[in-house]
Parts: structure tokens; C-alpha cells; sequence
């Protein structure tokens, strides 16, 4: 283990573990007959002494001895000295136990709760642990007892960060100091009392670079390097990214089932629903809670929304997501002329946003758009099938719509942040010949790329595509976290300006000039960047690598998406297209569903053994047997509006699975090209 072989035991090494076997079997014989019949007499908890001394690891022993405690302490309360006395020979019990065993949970674990009881001396246990990591400075159990230990007493944050630092200078490859440095930073820069991030990381990279280039092959210094790129890129505040609509855009509204045809309008997105209504989506930087009401203020002339339900996209039934979406009511069932309104936003002028790590949401942001309401209804049954191939206009590339479809990154404004990094990237460009030097130097270029003005985006990602290329052929054991990446910043580059997004933009005739985005036949193995996206209507992901739709459970305008020709291998995989209320296509032809007779990724959302609610539904009772055999496709297809779904190429397609598909989505009108119902 860790790189140390096992050594063969002589004859009579092997005579002396069969010896305290035999005499482990016995003290274990005799304690679990006093712990059943709760027997604590002086007696029976030497007993177990004995037996933590020979097998610190016995756990039950452990609980044991805490539950003779609790029966000592209850008989003798009153007794100060009686109580100390009782559990100061439980610290020295666990002493005994961790020096034969430095690394036992069970000690660590009673240690700490003895001390909980607020009895004993803590002074003595900070030079306790000076011994223990003299003996082995890296056990982090040691660590995470001292982190307890501190917060008891009084020894300030900046004393301990002072010890880490002088642990670090003995052993660059004390991978449990930098971690508890880490911890300590987060907590002294959370609080910014003498210690402000533009002051203290740019140190930071210095004490970690004499690490890195003593010895390049180290991790430990590395992974520090790494957390101090994140303190330097990301920000404690949640902020908002984008929105949809975005401040300044106008969006043309129609009732019923159809969509006005305005092909002539400029700087609109259109937008229709059979309820009347349409998203509006807040998208933060990281994930957030206490979206609501009483803190996004809506102010609009349209009726029925003075209290608008706010709802997170989360696949984790959280109530915590970094997409928020609230529905906009704009018809009524009066008549009305064609009327334009003004829509206005404000987000965090009331308290009660907060991030999953506690931070408040402090920097309020207005963004106001125009709707334009017109009352036309028709009816679409989809006479038509969609198609991915015809009906398509290449979007202008001289249009100004992207300046108001589109958010942009918003810029942090801080200098220090950049010139931090672009010093560390001149650096490891001296390590870009290694493995972890490309891959260092590739995520600094991607940090910079991030924070950096648009204009010069572009020549970034370039480098940054160069170098995932470089390590997937020097490094194949982690060529898929690799492609990941590489598709990640291959995203970016696409949604980084207008002028590349509008390269991969068109519009469908055929749905009321639907805006359509082609990321077709790019190696595609993952999705970002989908804050960039919400605008749009159509995606086409065809001929990727794609295992899964995580992320496109943002794109809440998606009425059309192609997935066919990738690599997802169940429908499990899709089931972050259940948040996607507008989705009437869907083309996963050609993939791998059903291909594999053990697919992990079957287990990512219920299924029959944890949920009986299919049983209460009249498709899951008259097929029961088809619905438990295809039960990921019912959970996912059930929630789903479909009127065209294909699915042909698979080896789920068959007689069976399409006897089911169209009970299961009654809006269905065309499966695998072929009407199913008028």
C-alpha cells in the first residue's frame, strides 16, 4: 500500500500472530459476554483495555467503554474530582491505543468525544500532538484532531497558519499541512481581518513554488497550486451571470399552441406556450437559495403575476441550484390587441439569497426587457415532422441581436487577478514540457481566458485546445478527464463573442424563425457554457461523444434538440430533460441505449425499487410489466411533452419498447419518423 511491498513473515512471526490470534478470541469471547449483559465493573473495563491495546480498530469495544462512562458519570455527578478522574483514564487509554495503532479511527473518534464532555485539560493535547506528528507529520487524523482541538481553545487562526507553514519547510510533501492551510486561508480571507486576497495569495504562490520546483513529481504542492488558482479566479459572493430575457432584448409573445411569424422584426427572439406563459430564468455563478417573491422584484403591467413561484433546475430535488426559473404569465382570457411592455427585474435588494457556502448575495442588479404580447392563436398538430437537415437560414452575421440575446461574462474589475495569473503563466511555461506543467499551464490560460477582455479570448483557447490534444497522446490513462476539459474550453471559444456564437446560429423557417444552434461534429464529450445559451430554441449536438444532457437543464426555451449519433448509453442519462417544459423534439437515434447489460448510470434517477408512484398512474398499472422492465425511459419520457421522438438505432428500439413509448407520451405524433396519431 502507498508503494510499500509486503514483506513475507518468518516462521516465527507467523507463530506470534497465530498466538495473539488465539488470544484475541478469547478477550473478544469474554468482553462481548460483559457488553451484552451491560456488565461495567472495574473488571470487565479492563477487560476491554486489554483487548483496544492488542486491536485498536475494535470499534464496538470503543462504544463500550463509553457507555461504562455514561454509567460512572450518571452515579457520580457531584464528584468533580471522581468525573475527571474517570475520564482522564479514558485519555490515556486511547494514548495507549494510537501508539499501536497511530491511525485508528475508533481512538481518534473517542478521544475527541471525551474531550466533548468538557472535563479534561485541552493544553496538554496541542503538545500531545506535537509528539504524534514529530512521529508522522502527514497522518491526517492527527490533523483533523488538531483542527478540533484549536477551535476549543484560544489559539488564534494565524498561530496555526504559522505552524503549517513551518510543517511545510521541514516536508514540501506534507499533503496534510497544505490542506489544513487551505482551511485555515479560506476562514482568515472569508473574514478579510488583515488578511485580503490581492495581499495574501500572490505570497502564497511563492511559498508553493519552491515546492513545485524542489521536486516536480510531488502532489502534494501541486494540488495547493491548484486550490490557490480557484481562490484567485472564483469569487465568495454568488453573482449573476446571466438571465433570459436579458436586459435590453425584446421578445415577441403569442398565445395558444402556435408561434407568431415575424421574420422581419429585429432584435427579437419569439416565444410561445399553450399556458400562456413563459420562463424567466436567473442563472448565478454558483448555486444559490432564497430565490423568491420577497427577493426578485417583478414590475410589469401584465396581469396574474404579483406573486411569482420561484423554482430551481436541480436534478438533486434541491432547493438550492445556480438556475432559477419563475413562469410569466402574459394572456388572459379578455381579448387584447397587440401591446408592447416594459418588464423590469431588480434581484438582491431584499436580504435572503444565499450561497450553499453561506455567502449573501450582495450586489444587486436590475436588467429590464421589452414584450411584445400579440393575441394570435392557431392550432399545431405538427403536420410536419421536424427536420435537422432542411429549412435552415444562415443567421446574419452583421445582426446586433446577440448584443441583447447574449450575457457575457461580467468582469470582476480586479487587477490583481490578472496580474497574478499571467505571472504564474510566464512561469510554467518553463514546466510546459511535463505533464502537470501542460496541464497546469492549460488551466491558467483557461483562468486568464476567463477574467480577460473579449477581444483577446480567442487566442487563449487556442492554446488551451493545443494542449488537451498534447495530453491526451502523452497521458491515455487520463485521456477522458482530458477530453472533458478540452471540450469545456473548446465551448467557451464558441460563446466567447458574438462574432464566433453567430458562426454556429441559424434560423428554422419552418418553427417561426426559431433561433438554432449547431454544435454538431465537434468531439463533444461534455456541455458548458449553457449560460451563454438561454436563448435558444434549437440545439443540435448530433455526431458528438456525449454520455449525458447534464447542464442543458438550464436551456429552458429548448423546443428541438438532436442527440442522435452519441455515446449515451441509457435513459438515465437524459434525465436532466425532464426541467425542459417547452421540449416537443427529440432525435437520441443512434446512441448506445440499452447496448450495455450493466449501465451505472441506469441508478441516477429512481427507480421502481424506491418509487411506487408508477403504480398509481394508469400507464404504469395496465403495463406493469413493460414500465418495471423500461422503468428509466417511463421516468424520463412521462415528464416530457413530446410530439416527435426518435429513436431508431438503438438497441432499446424494438416492437416492445414502441408499444409502450406512445402510452407513455400521449402528445406523441411522430416516432422514428412515422405518425403515430393524427
Amino acid at each position: 500500500m502507498h508503494g510499500r511491498p509486503r514483506k513475507a513473515y518468518k516462521p516465527e512471526e507467523e507463530a506470534a500472530s497465530a498466538a495473539k490470534a488465539v488470544k484475541l478470541r478469547s478477550l473478544q469471547n469474554q468482553f462481548m459476554s460483559n457488553h451484552h449483559a451491560k456488565i461495567y465493573t472495574k473488571e470487565a473495563i479492563d477487560l476491554s483495555t486489554k483487548l483496544l491495546e492488542i486491536n485498536p480498530e475494535a470499534y464496538t469495544a470503543w462504544n463500550y467503554r463509553k457507555l461504562a462512562v455514561e454509567d460512572a458519570l450518571s452515579r457520580e455527578e457531584s464528584n468533580q474530582d471522581l468525573v475527571k478522574s474517570v475520564l482522564d483514564e479514558e485519555l490515556k487509554v486511547v494514548e495507549s491505543a494510537l501508539r499501536q495503532n497511530f491511525k485508528s479511527y475508533g481512538a481518534w473518534h473517542h478521544r475527541k468525544w471525551v474531550l466533548s464532555k468538557g472535563h479534561s485539560s485541552v493544553g496538554n493535547e496541542l503538545r500531545l500532538l506535537d509528539k504524534f506528528q514529530t512521529l508522522d507529520s502527514r497522518n491526517f487524523h492527527a490533523w483533523n484532531y488538531r483542527r478540533f482541538v484549536v477551535e476549543l481553545t484560544n489559539r488564534s487562526k494565524e498561530d496555526e497558519l504559522k505552524y503549517t507553514e513551518d510543517m511545510i519547510s521541514k516536508d514540501f510533501s506534507n499533503y496534510s499541512a497544505w490542506h489544513n492551510r487551505s482551511v485555515l486561508l479560506s476562514s482568515l480571507l472569508a473574514k478579510a481581518e488583515g488578511f485580503m486576497p490581492n495581499e495574501k495569495i500572490p505570497d502564497e504562490y511563492q511559498l508553493v513554488h519552491d515546492a513545485i520546483f524542489t521536486d516536480e513529481d510531488d502532489q502534494s504542492g501541486w494540488f495547493y497550486h491548484l486550490w490557490l488558482l480557484d481562490q484567485t479566479v472564483n469569487v465568495e459572493t454568488p453573482l449573476l451571470t446571466s438571465s433570459w430575457p436579458s436586459h435590453g432584448s425584446c421578445i415577441n409573445l403569442s398565445g395558444g399552441a402556435g408561434c407568431l411569424n415575424d421574420s422581419s422584426s429585429s432584435k427579437l427572439t419569439t416565444s410561445c406556450s399553450e399556458s400562456g406563459s413563459f420562463p424567466l430564468i436567473l442563472y448565478f455563478n454558483q448555486a444559490v437559495g432564497g430565490v423568491s417573491s420577497s427577493t426578485v422584484t417583478v414590475d410589469s403591467e401584465l396581469r396574474g403575476n404579483e406573486d411569482l413561484v420561484w423554482e430551481p433546475v436541480s436534478n438533486k430535488n434541491s432547493r438550492v441550484s445556480s438556475v432559477w426559473v419563475a413562469r410569466l404569465k402574459y394572456m388572459s382570457s379578455e381579448p387584447c390587441f397587440p401591446k408592447e411592455y416594459t418588464v423590469k427585474v431588480r434581484i438582491g435588494n431584499s436580504p435572503g439569497i444565499v450561497s450553499s457556502r453561506g455567502c449573501n448575495f450582495s450586489t444587486p442588479y436590475e436588467f429590464v426587457f421589452t414584450a411584445h404580447v400579440h393575441d394570435t392563436v392557431r392550432e399545431d398538430s405538427q403536420e410536419v415532422a421536424v427536420s435537422w437537415t432542411d429549412g435552415f437560414d444562415i443567421w446574419d452575421a452583421q445582426s446586433k441581436d446577440l448584443n441583447f440575446l447574449v450575457n457575457l461574462d461580467q468582469q470582476m474589475g480586479l487587477k490583481w487577478r490578472q496580474e497574478a495569473i499571467e505571472e504564474e503563466i510566464e512561469l510554467f511555461r518553463a514546466l510546459s514540457d511535463s505533464k502537470i506543467g501542460k496541464l497546469t499551464l492549460a488551466r491558467l490560460l483557461m483562468a486568464k481566458a476567463m477574467i480577460s477582455e473579449n477581444g483577446v479570448k480567442g487566442v487563449h483557447y487556442e492554446e488551451i485546445l493545443e494542449l488537451y490534444n498534447d495530453l491526451m497522446v502523452l497521458d491515455s490513462s487520463h485521456y477522458h478527464y482530458y477530453k472533458d476539459e478540452h471540450s469545456v474550453a473548446l465551448l467557451h471559444k464558441v460563446t466567447s463573442s458574438t462574432e464566433s456564437l453567430s458562426r454556429h446560429l441559424f434560423r428554422y423557417r419552418d418553427m417561426n424563425n426559431s433561433v438554432c444552434l449547431r454544435l454538431n461534429n465537434l468531439s463533444l464529450s461534455r456541455i458548458a457554457s449553457v449560460e451563454k445559451l438561454l436563448f435558444v430554441q434549437m440545439l443540435d449536438l448530433s455526431h458528438n461523444e456525449l454520455h449525458s444532457t447534464e447542464g442543458l437543464e438550464a436551456m429552458q426555451l429548448l423546443s428541438c434538440l438532436n442527440l442522435s449519433h452519441n455515446r449515451i448509453r441509457s435513459f438515465s442519462a437524459l434525465d436532466s430533460l425532464r426541467h425542459l417544459k417547452q421540449l416537443r423534439v427529440l432525435d437520441v437515434s443512434h446512441n448506445n441505449i440499452g447496448e450495455h447489460s450493466v449501465d451505472t448510470t441506469r441508478y441516477l434517477c429512481s427507480s421502481p425499487l424506491s418509487n411506487s408512484e408508477w403504480t398509481e398512474d394508469e400507464v404504469g398499472r395496465q403495463m406493469t410489466s413493460l414500465v418495471t422492465k423500461y422503468w428509466d425511459a417511463y421516468f424520463v419520457l412521462r415528464d416530457l411533452n413530446l410530439k416527435q421522438l426518435d429513436i431508431a438505432g438503438n438497441m432499446i428500439a424494438g416492437d416492445e419498447f414502441y408499444t409502450l413509448v406512445p402510452q407513455v407520451v400521449p402528445t406523441l405524433v411522430w416516432l422514428n419518423g412515422h405518425r403515430v396519431r393524427s
